[in-house]
């Protein structure tokens, strides 16, 4: 790689790294909600609500396609993102 490629890549990962410390903070503003959300659940079946993951991901995939995002890139990390809150709210779920 040429110098002046490195120093490209190098301006290029700080803003990912500025963007990173973005996501971050929405993931942890996401995280509050979904506390609030487990509170109000009473029984550990009520986590998994396969009609709101499909109805997100058919969403996302919308959106994303407005947008010019690849749909599979969104999806993969919509899923994991949801399955990763729902093992939280399992780990963290409480009976009332």
């Amino acid at each position: 790689m040429s110098p002046k490629n490195k120093k490209k890549l190098e301006g290029i990962r700080i803003k990912l790294d500025k963007l990173d410390n973005k996501l971050l903070a929405l993931i942890k503003y996401r995280t509050s909600l979904v506390k609030e959300v487990l509170k109000l659940k009473e029984f550990k079946k009520e986590i998994v609500d396969q009609k709101r993951i499909n109805f997100i991901l058919n969403k996302i995939k919308g959106k994303s396609k407005k947008l010019k995002i690849d749909p599979k890139i969104t999806n993969r990390i919509w899923k994991n993102m949801i399955w990763s809150y729902i093992d939280y709210e399992k780990r963290n779920f409480r009976k009332k």
